[in-house]
């Protein structure tokens, strides 16, 4: 059984980590390098940076971030925002980054998705998206509807997520990091049958994100929305849980995950 993984998520805005609810009402949780330190100790199986402003003021990509968490950090990261080109990739993977994560420029341009994986490999490949419910309307009447949103949840695109998750696991992504705008920092638990319907139309690891308030919230997502990772922000930034917890109580409920390192160990980067 392939081992579940737990990733801490952190959002940069003007360098520095912060979290909000409903992508909105920020609030700072540190410095973003130190954090990366802090959760490589702590037995994170992967980190993801998302610098949730770039796409919509159109700002470069934080390569110094990236840069500077490579030195430090020994285990695999993402990083996103602002990525609109090949170029981009190529730039935040000499860095020392191991995936890149799109989400706007992935539904500009989804050819773009395509072309890194060929370039880069898709496992290199995370496109994000942002989902939002909305009200059920024309072939999604009888059911529910999440509709696709740009520019860190400003932009709504009038897509339908589901569709849109498997035709970019067509194009060639390597993952889906799928976050609830719903759930997005309630702490009540992830959207289950958002992530299990996304988890259920692909054929690549589904990343649940969004309204993670406690462990119980985590092995939900990992069985019930057979999600094949969890991302996790405001109750670790902030101290409410710990990785060895969150990964203990998992490891008692009967999901595989990996072991946190030991006291002092840098665990094993890639």
């Amino acid at each position: 059984m392939l081992a579940r993984r737990i990733i801490p998520c952190l959002d940069v805005k003007e360098g520095r980590v912060v979290k909000g609810t409903h992508f909105i009402n920020l609030r700072d949780a540190g410095d973003p390098v130190e954090l990366a330190a802090f959760y490589n100790t702590e037995g994170a199986d992967e980190l993801v940076f998302l610098d949730i402003t770039a796409s919509f003021e159109k700002r470069n990509i934080i390569l110094d971030v990236a840069s500077r968490t490579a030195e430090q950090v020994f285990i695999p990261f993402t990083v996103g925002g602002g990525i609109r080109r090949l170029q981009d990739f190529r730039a935040l993977l000499a860095t020392g980054a191991d995936k890149v994560s799109i989400n706007t420029s992935a539904v500009q341009t989804p050819t773009l998705i395509t072309e890194t994986a060929e370039r880069f490999g898709s496992q290199c490949v995370v496109v994000a998206i942002d989902a939002k419910r909305q009200p059920p309307k024309g072939r999604f009447a009888k059911g529910p509807f999440w509709e696709v949103f740009l520019h860190g949840g400003r932009t709504p695109t009038g897509k339908e997520t589901i569709s849109w998750a498997a035709e970019a696991a067509t194009l060639g992504a390597g993952e889906i990091l799928l976050t609830s705008m719903d759930a997005d920092g309630t702490q009540l638990g992830y959207d289950l049958e958002l992530t299990r319907a996304v988890a259920d139309a692909v054929d690549i690891p589904v990343i649940a994100s969004g309204g993670a308030g406690n462990p119980e919230h985590m092995l939900a997502a990992l069985t019930e929305g057979r999600a094949d990772a969890a991302l996790i922000a405001s109750i670790t930034h902030y101290g409410k849980h710990s990785i060895a917890e969150i990964k203990q109580f998992l490891k008692s409920h009967g999901v595989a995950v990996r072991e946190a390192p030991a006291a002092g160990g840098e665990g094993s980067r890639g």
